[in-house]
């Protein structure tokens, strides 16, 4: 009877340890699930910013795409989008911000995504690069590629080092389907960093109408939360038929979608 005793106090104390130190708890959590749907709305950047930001990261950009010289050889090099931007034939904007502490810990910096529109840039290059300019009140403390990343989803500091990491997304269109591209990257140090490459996270075409359309959507969690360490991500698959108002979604895989 001590014995049986003395094992449940052993449990209820183990018990409530784990649930005051969450180091203990083991249990996964949602990171994101690409099934639900997500409202996006423009970022409302004041004219006054979007021209202090865009001069401080391009020498020379253009205002207007009506101002994009056709006769300006883009050619000459391999890559025609970079020969573009040499020659300040472009038409950014800025397409999405967030604030947080991206290069250092316990920053106060903004984050801002920019679409360089480089003229002529059509859908096979995805409407032109991407960028992320990092400013610390009015210095611009990193400028780097986006790898076409247009959308930031959720703001995160998994290892708890004071450094946010961002989820971000490059969508496409293309025949009534809809494709979304999910990355788990770090601008520690002003250097883009990929923690994790999700591939599709949303392959859409129900709007194509077509038979045998599906939605496939993934859902990305983590676990093993220990400050100081980053924890486990994993990755899982489901689809869904387009017919019917509820989609009934069921899992087809897991782990980075092929």
């Amino acid at each position: 009877m001590k014995t049986i005793l003395l094992l449940l106090v052993n449990v209820a104390f183990v018990t409530g340890a784990a649930a005051q130190n969450p180091i203990l708890q083991k249990e996964r959590q949602v990171l994101l699930d690409f099934r639900i749907d997500r409202k996006f709305s423009d970022p409302r950047i004041p004219a006054a910013t979007q021209r202090t930001v865009l001069s401080k990261v391009f020498r020379r950009y253009l205002t207007d795409s009506n101002r994009c010289n056709s006769e300006v050889d883009t050619s000459r090099g391999t890559d025609p989008l970079a020969e573009a931007r040499k020659a300040g034939q472009m038409v950014p904007s800025i397409i999405d911000m967030t604030t947080g502490s991206f290069t250092a810990p316990n920053q106060t910096q903004t984050l801002y995504v920019i679409s360089v529109s480089e003229c002529n840039a059509s859908h096979a290059d995805n409407f032109g690069t991407k960028r992320v300019a990092i400013f610390s009140g009015q210095q611009l403390v990193a400028d780097v590629d986006a790898d076409f990343a247009s959308s930031i989803v959720r703001k995160t500091d998994l290892n708890s080092d004071g450094i946010d990491e961002l989820l971000m997304i490059t969508g496409d269109m293309a025949q009534g389907t809809v494709t979304e591209m999910g990355t788990l990257v770090s601008f520690q140090a002003g250097r883009r960093r990929v923690i994790q490459d999700f591939g599709a996270v949303v392959e859409d075409s129900c709007a194509a109408e077509m038979p045998g359309s599906t939605s496939d959507a993934s859902v990305i969690y983590i676990s093993d939360a220990v400050p100081g360490n980053m924890p486990k991500i994993t990755q899982e698959n489901y689809t869904a038929s387009c017919r019917g108002k509820t989609k009934r979604w069921r899992l087809v895989s897991r782990g980075k979608r092929q």
